[in-house]
C-alpha cells in the first residue's frame, strides 16, 4: 500500500505582505496547481490514500474556485482516498452547504475516528481544540497488532511553527502503539522516533510562501508492506518554487562590484534558479571607508528571481585610532562620535559608518 502524507497547503493564502497584489493572485493559483499536480503524481505512481493533516485552505471564507477544484480533484481520482483532517487556519469545512460529498473523502471530528484501510492497516485522527486537548491521550486505543497512522495538527514540543495551535504532548503518545504520526502545522519537514515503534513525521508545506519557509518542501511518500505491518518512507520534494536564503559575507570587500561578483558567486554555488524566491543575507564586517551600494545591489538582483529581499546584517569595522589625529571634518566627527557615553560600540559604529558616506567626498581640512 501506498500513501502521501502532506499538510499545510494553505490554499487561497493572500500572500500580499511581500507580494504585489498582482503576483500574489498568479502565486495563490501556482499553490493551487501544485496541490492538483501532486493529486495526478499520486494517481501516476499508484498511491491508495492521502493524508492531509491540515491547513489546506488558509483563510475563514474558502474561495468557490478554490473549493470547487478541490472537489472536482476529489470526485476525479475516485481511485484514491483522501483522509482530511482540520487545521488551526482551516476554521470551517470547505463542505458547508455541499450537499454531494465524495465518497472517497473521509473526515475527522473532536472525538477520536479511526478508519479501517485493509485488514491490517488503519488511519485514525481527532481534531485538536481546547475541549479536548488534555483527554485525548487517555481515549487512544489503538490494536496492538496492526500498523496504525494517527494524524494530528498542533506544535509539538521544540518545533517552530509562524501560527498558534494547540499543543500535542508526544510524551503521552508513546507506547500507544503508533506506527506513524502523521503531523501538520510545522512549515518545514521534520522527523524522529518518539518511541521503539512511532515514527513522528512533519513533512511540511507543499509550496513555500515566504521567506519564513526557506528550504526544500514535498510531501512524504510511504510504502506500506502490508503483510509484515512495516513501512519505508522517503521525502519528495515538489514544489513549484524554492524559498532559498543565502548568506554572502562582504567582510574585506570595498565596492559595489565585489559584493556583486561575491553575491552571484553564491547564488550560483546554490543554483537558485530565476524562478524561485531569494533572500539574500549579507554579512561580514565592512571596512567603513568601503563604498558598498546596497540600493544598487538591491536593483541589480531584483528583477532577476520571482521575489527577492536583501536584509543587511553587516557590521562596520572602523580603525577609530587612524583617526586620532586627522584634522579633516570626518576625523573631527569620528571623534564627536567616540566621545559619547550614551551609545553602544555598534550603535557608534553605525552612525560613524553613515556620517562618513556621507562625507565621503567632504575635503574640509580643519585649522589648528
Amino acid at each position: 500500500m501506498r500513501i502521501i502524507h502532506t499538510a499545510d497547503i494553505h490554499l487561497d493564502s493572500k500572500l500580499e505582505r511581500n507580494l504585489s497584489s498582482q503576483l500574489a493572485s498568479s502565486r495563490r493559483a501556482e499553490i493551487l496547481e501544485n496541490f492538483v499536480s501532486m493529486v495526478e503524481y499520486a494517481s501516476a505512481n499508484d498511491v491508495d490514500a492521502i493524508l492531509i493533516s491540515g491547513d489546506l485552505f488558509d483563510v475563514k471564507k474558502v474561495s468557490a474556485n478554490a473549493r470547487n477544484r478541490v472537489l472536482s480533484l476529489i470526485f476525479a481520482h475516485s481511485d484514491i482516498d483522501f483522509y482530511y483532517l482540520k487545521g488551526n487556519h482551516d476554521i470551517n469545512s470547505f463542505l458547508e452547504g455541499i450537499e454531494d460529498i465524495p465518497s472517497n473523502l473521509f473526515l475527522f471530528t473532536d472525538e477520536w475516528k479511526t478508519y479501517s484501510v485493509s485488514t491490517s492497516v488503519c488511519i485514525s485522527g481527532i481534531e485538536i481544540d481546547s475541549s479536548n486537548n488534555n483527554t485525548l491521550y487517555d481515549s487512544l486505543f489503538l490494536p496492538l497488532d496492526k500498523f496504525n497512522i494517527v494524524m494530528l495538527h498542533g506544535q509539538a514540543g521544540g518545533y517552530i511553527s509562524p501560527d498558534k495551535a494547540e499543543a500535542i504532548n508526544l510524551s503521552l503518545l508513546k507506547n500507544k502503539n503508533i506506527d506513524y504520526l502523521a503531523l501538520g502545522h510545522v512549515h518545514s519537514h521534520k522527523e524522529e522516533m518518539i518511541d521503539g515503534r512511532c515514527l513522528m513525521v512533519y513533512p511540511g508545506c507543499l509550496d513555500p510562501r515566504g521567506f519564513d519557509e526557506c528550504g526544500e518542501h514535498g510531501f512524504v511518500l510511504l510504502d506500506i508492506d502490508e503483510e509484515a505491518k512495516t513501512c519505508s518512507h522517503r521525502f519528495v520534494s515538489f514544489a513549484s518554487r524554492n524559498a532559498v536564503e543565502i548568506n554572502a559575507d562582504l567582510s574585506g570587500l570595498f565596492n559595489t562590484y565585489e559584493a556583486i561578483e561575491k553575491i552571484d558567486e553564491e547564488i550560483n554555488e546554490k543554483g537558485v534558479l530565476g524562478k524561485d524566491l531569494l533572500k539574500l543575507v549579507l554579512t561580514g564586517q565592512i571596512d567603513v571607508e568601503a563604498d558598498i551600494d546596497l540600493l544598487s545591489i538591491q536593483k541589480r538582483f531584483e528583477s532577476g528571481f520571482f521575489m527577492f529581499k536583501i536584509y543587511d546584517q553587516t557590521s562596520v569595522k572602523v580603525d577609530f585610532e587612524s583617526y586620532l589625529l586627522d584634522k579633516s571634518l570626518k576625523g573631527e566627527f569620528v571623534r564627536v562620535v567616540m566621545a559619547r557615553d550614551d551609545l553602544s560600540e555598534e550603535k557608534k559604529s553605525r552612525i560613524i559608518s553613515y556620517g562618513l558616506s556621507a562625507l565621503r567626498n567632504e575635503g574640509i581640512e580643519l585649522c589648528d
